[in-house]
């Protein structure tokens, strides 16, 4: 059995996106991802400014900006963001190609960043109606990664006293004895960091607490 490579997981999602955003218009690109406040276009600059940061520029950024993580997104995202959403793709297409900007990081743990890419990627693609299911054992590197720990989101927390299982694939996490929370394993990584937008995927007698979690 081949070996899981999280860093070739990183380049296959980020090629994928790559190829979703190729073709969107204008509106598009100006539509409000789930993240809330952010268009299309912003999200695709921050995963760029993140791809490009760096540790130590990552905690300079973060310190400049008083420790308030929206400050320092606000300008991360200017800081990669072209004046045009087209020339934001090129140069966000061009990353880990040799020929654009050098892929730099902000963590060595590379289940964080494929997090980063597979969540941010259906931020995206969701409210544009675009259908893509990543490779499984992306999506199961990033749901144990989500469950074992709080990093850039709460995601252990989110689901504490909860069992969530997988509906289509072989996944589980927390005591089976728990109110279950049990659909696709997309769906659950994305509730797991905090998107209220896929309970409708999910069912379960614990649902009615993680709505209640995601939505206060």
């Amino acid at each position: 059995m081949e070996t899981f490579d999280p860093r070739r997981a990183i380049a296959v999602e980020h090629a994928a996106l790559v190829a979703d955003l190729r073709d969107l218009t204008d509106e598009q690109w100006a539509r409000e991802s789930l993240c809330e406040g952010w268009t299309v276009h912003d999200v695709t600059a921050h995963l760029g400014a993140g791809m490009t940061i760096g540790a130590f520029g990552w905690i300079v950024s973060i310190l400049r900006a008083g420790l308030r993580p929206d400050v320092h997104n606000r300008r991360q995202i200017a800081r990669f963001a072209r004046s045009t959403p087209a020339e934001t793709l090129e140069r966000f297409a061009a990353l880990g190609t040799g020929h654009g900007d050098p892929v730099r990081l902000p963590s060595g743990d590379s289940a964080a960043w494929l997090g980063e890419l597979i969540v941010h990627g259906e931020d995206i693609r969701r409210p544009l109606g675009l259908e893509y299911e990543p490779a499984p054992e992306a999506l199961a590197e990033v749901a144990r990664f989500f469950a074992s720990r709080d990093f850039a989101v709460n995601s252990r927390s989110q689901v504490k006293g909860l069992f969530l299982r997988a509906t289509d694939t072989d996944f589980t996490t927390n005591d089976p004895d728990l109110p279950t929370v049990e659909g696709p394993l997309l769906a659950l990584v994305m509730l797991m960091a905090g998107r209220p937008a896929h309970l409708d995927r999910v069912s379960g007698p614990g649902v009615p607490e993680l709505r209640h979690r995601l939505e206060r």
